[in-house]
């Protein structure tokens, strides 16, 4: 039984959403300030946690830039509807996703079921090594080296990673992105794929062999330049 960690200082919603990630299969533990949140965060061994960026005392995003720190256990951070501040800041800092409050539990549990997903690593059969130009994927072991130097990347960066190098040479719509990685449709408004594809791009550097590494199709989507892909 997988168990996620819930930080919220609003008690009816965390007793609400306990109950239905507990018949949902998950076993679910609660802290409502984030002080206590980040011990259990960094003491527990949690599938997930999700953290809600208003809380007393220490607040949401200091506590995930903390966990950050140290653990690459995935965050779901929930923000005020419109706030989009908090969540492009979330994602710079190394949120897996968001959800706008209030929401939807169902809406909730779907979030959570794409980042599990996306942590759990490829299918068996998918399993090897995925390399093109300096950047080389284990995706049995889940890790990334750039001309053999290990880099750190979040459940989602590596899974749109990936999908791009899977790709390369070719453009990826935001749609199928959002899709494929996100595990939802895509709309005009969210930023996430361009926050985690800027991620990506600083870990990996802007530019390999002269060429743009990821490069932005306006309108469209990504591409994941090669030599004689034609892209600049």
């Amino acid at each position: 039984m997988e168990r996620i960690l819930i930080v919220d200082d609003d008690v009816d919603l965390c007793e609400l959403v306990q109950q239905y990630l507990t018949g949902e299969g998950y076993q679910v533990e609660i802290a409502h300030d984030g002080s206590s949140g980040l011990q259990r965060a960094m003491e527990g061994d949690f599938a997930l946690v999700v953290l809600d960026v208003m809380l007393p005392g220490m607040g949401g995003l200091d506590v995930l830039r903390t966990v950050r720190q140290k653990s690459r256990v995935p965050v779901l951070i929930l923000t005020a509807r419109g706030e989009d501040v908090d969540r492009i800041v979330g994602l710079e800092i190394g949120a897996d996703d968001y959800l706008a409050k209030p929401f939807n539990p169902r809406e909730l549990l779907a979030r959570i079921r794409a980042i599990l997903r996306r942590a759990e690593g490829g299918r068996p059969h998918e399993l090897g090594r995925l390399a093109v130009g300096d950047v080389e994927m284990d995706l049995g072991a889940h890790t990334v080296r750039r001309n053999s130097d290990l880099i750190e990347l979040t459940a989602v960066e590596f899974s749109l990673l990936e999908r791009l190098l899977r790709a390369a040479g070719n453009v990826v719509t935001r749609e199928t992105l959002a899709q494929e990685v996100l595990g939802r449709k895509f709309v005009a408004w969210d930023r996430s794929l361009d926050v985690h594809v800027s991620k990506i791009r600083k870990k990996l550097g802007e530019r390999v062999a002269g060429r743009e590494r990821i490069k932005t199709v306006r309108g469209v989507g990504y591409i994941y330049t090669t030599p004689g892909s034609g892209a600049e």
